[in-house]
């Protein structure tokens, strides 16, 4: 175990290679036998309980940036290792500095408890150039990813740019109750996506007509199973709808987890570039919710139902089982973030997954069990129904948007790595 006098002087010799640009650069052929999933897991935890603690005020792209310039960083880190080190022990002491570093930038309020985890981490490395090496890479490439990311409209200010609201028509986005509150998340449509050309790059067709047969089916099944008191939903609908109403990042948080663990038999490489994609395409997502949300400012089931339009009669007292959040229908966003999810993890550890729990704090007590990643797609689909805050085409368009999204940062993934 190093001493405070031997992390000291580690520390300092860190500070000088990573001042003077210092990085191996020497590839190293992977050493089988050596399971890192128990550091990459350890520092996933640290990642999710930093930004679950002190992120709470901040967007979920927000929160999302932090995840994937955290993970960016340690899969550059990781990818060439000096001939002369151990690489196991150069590796973790990489990863571990690498998100250590882009978090105590990011969410500093957690910065004791993230000191702490790099101690631990650390404390388990031999000292000597794998640890000082591994450390001094950790650390130039996180600052060189915060770097590379600053002013790219990420901030919580940015993303909830106002919004001027139309003049109200049909089919126009309006405040919603209860409490009209101005439309959030505007200005993500103009942020800087990680790997996508632009916010508009798989802008959605516009929505079909208000009084297209289409429109009208899936008003009227919102206006049918998403009121408050619907005699038409199930309990198992209502616990669904329920359950899903919690936010999405929160959700996928530990599926993403189950798949980075599915993943022990890979190098360690292989897990950060996981984690890193999955959060870099939750991004670049949610930039291109935004476009899609703001082009076609379609007005919420809540407003369409009370209003009336085509067969749809007015009915002014209509409210839907929860609140429905300030921004327009279409596309709904917790789907465009499960078609991303489903597809990143689909494409890196396949469909399936070894038995899996889920929880949500808007269905305390609740405990989901899960074989599949589309299960939670297609629960969330229905369930945004079901709460009666969406229509099944904003799900829909979500789910295709979000995959094509994830598809594209899948086949572009080696540019996020290149090491500066």
């Amino acid at each position: 175990m190093n001493s405070p006098k031997t992390r000291a002087a580690l520390v300092a010799s860190t500070a000088l290679l990573v001042a003077s640009g210092a990085a191996p650069n020497v590839a190293a052929a992977p050493v089988p036998g050596h399971d890192r999933t128990s550091v990459a897991l350890a520092w996933y935890d640290t990642t999710s309980d930093a930004i679950a603690t002190a992120g709470s005020s901040l967007p979920q792209i927000s929160n999302s940036r932090t995840w994937a310039i955290s993970w960016i960083a340690a899969a550059r880190a990781l990818q060439h290792v000096p001939s002369e080190v151990d690489r196991k022990d150069y590796q973790d002491a990489a990863l571990a500095a690498a998100v250590h570093r882009a978090l105590v930038e990011l969410v500093p309020a957690r910065a004791p408890e993230v000191d702490a985890a790099l101690e631990r981490t650390l404390d388990r490395i031999p000292d000597g150039p794998a640890e000082s090496l591994g450390v001094a890479a950790g650390e130039h490439q996180a600052l060189e990813v915060l770097h590379d990311r600053e002013g790219d409209g990420l901030d919580a200010a940015s993303v909830n740019a106002p919004f001027t609201v139309p003049p109200a028509a049909p089919g126009v986005w309006q405040p919603t109750p209860p409490a009209f509150a101005p439309a959030i998340q505007n200005g993500s449509r103009f942020a800087r996506p990680f790997l996508l050309k632009s916010g508009s790059q798989f802008r959605l067709p516009a929505p079909p007509a208000l009084t297209s047969k289409r429109y009208q089916a899936d008003l009227k099944e919102v206006r049918d199973f998403g009121e408050l008191n619907s005699t038409v939903r199930t309990a198992q609908q209502t616990d669904t709808a329920n359950f899903w109403f919690d936010s999405s990042l929160a959700l996928w948080t530990k599926p993403i987890r189950v798949a980075l663990a599915a993943t022990s038999h890979q190098p360690l490489l292989k897990q950060a570039e996981l984690v890193a994609l999955a959060n870099a395409a939750l991004v670049d997502t949610q930039i291109a919710t935004s476009d899609s949300k703001y082009t076609y400012p379609l007005w919420r089931p809540v407003t369409a139902i009370r209003t009336g339009v085509g067969e749809t009669p007015a009915d002014p007292s209509w409210t839907p089982l929860h609140s429905t959040p300030a921004h327009p229908d279409y596309p709904s966003g917790h789907n465009t973030y499960a078609g991303a999810t489903e597809a990143v993890l689909t494409g890196l550890v396949g469909p399936r997954a070894a038995p899996f729990t889920l929880t949500s704090v808007t269905a305390p007590g609740v405990v989901r069990t899960y074989t599949a990643w589309h299960q939670l797609t297609l629960e969330n689909t229905d369930a945004r129904v079901w709460l009666g805050i969406h229509t099944r085409l904003a799900d829909e368009a979500g789910v295709k948007l979000g995959t094509d999204v994830a598809r594209y940062v899948l086949n572009h993934a080696q540019s996020l790595f290149q090491e500066h």
